[in-house]
């Protein structure tokens, strides 16, 4: 078998379309085909058309899975079952005939490859997204520290890292607190069931007594 044709895509200018014996087989990442030598002309094996369909399918599934990254941090948790899903089959139907099919899912070996890739390049640090979620997370509305460690902790982060990060953070419970009342009171007449509220988002029944306190003595 011989590559036939070496051609740049219209639509993503990034990949590059590989033809063998003059028909299309598989695309390819511009790097991917500087880095593997990928020439026009040049005969390829079974084995290594094998070797080549599977580089496209880790291309395709590491330039998504970097999409995914870059829309927001997210924690190693996160990143690991978006990849697990891409494993996973999955029936779709299709629009001119309205069957439906089954289309396969990567392989596992796949999924960790683009895992560790992400994560040698920086793209994957809980450290850094534990950072990011404590200072972004509700910062208009407000969110007591209690609220972030949990909501951290069931995104996996480990707990020295969430306590870390909230070590770090200029954000204090009495500030936070303000705001959620500030929002919220209004929708609760009954001071009761406000305290109740503001207890489930995690502040010190001292501080929201306080704070009430404070407000219905102005």
């Amino acid at each position: 078998m011989k590559i036939t044709s070496v051609s740049a895509q219209v639509r993503n200018p990034d990949r590059v379309n590989i033809s063998i014996d003059g028909k299309y087989r598989l695309s390819l990442t511009i790097a991917q085909v500087v880095d593997l030598g990928i020439k026009s002309g040049a005969e390829v094996s079974e084995e290594m058309l094998v070797e080549l369909e599977a580089e496209s399918t880790f291309g395709k599934v590491y330039q998504r899975a970097l999409e995914y990254c870059l829309m927001r941090p997210h924690s190693a948790r996160e990143v690991r079952d978006y990849l697990y899903r891409k494993t996973r089959t999955t029936k779709y139907r299709q629009r001119q005939t309205g069957e439906v099919k089954e289309r396969q899912g990567i392989s596992h070996s796949v999924a960790d490859r683009v895992f560790n890739k992400l994560v040698e390049k920086g793209y994957i640090d809980d450290e850094r997204f534990a950072a990011y979620w404590v200072e972004h997370r509700n910062q208009a509305k407000g969110a007591s520290q209690r609220k972030l460690s949990a909501e951290l902790s069931a995104k996996g982060v480990d707990s020295r890292i969430i306590e870390a990060a909230l070590a770090e953070t200029d954000r204090a419970d009495e500030d936070e607190l303000a705001k959620v009342i500030a929002k919220k009171q209004s929708k609760y007449p009954d001071r009761q069931k406000f305290m109740q509220y503001l207890a489930r988002q995690g502040f010190r029944y001292d501080d929201i007594k306080t704070a009430l306190d404070e407000i219905s003595q102005r």
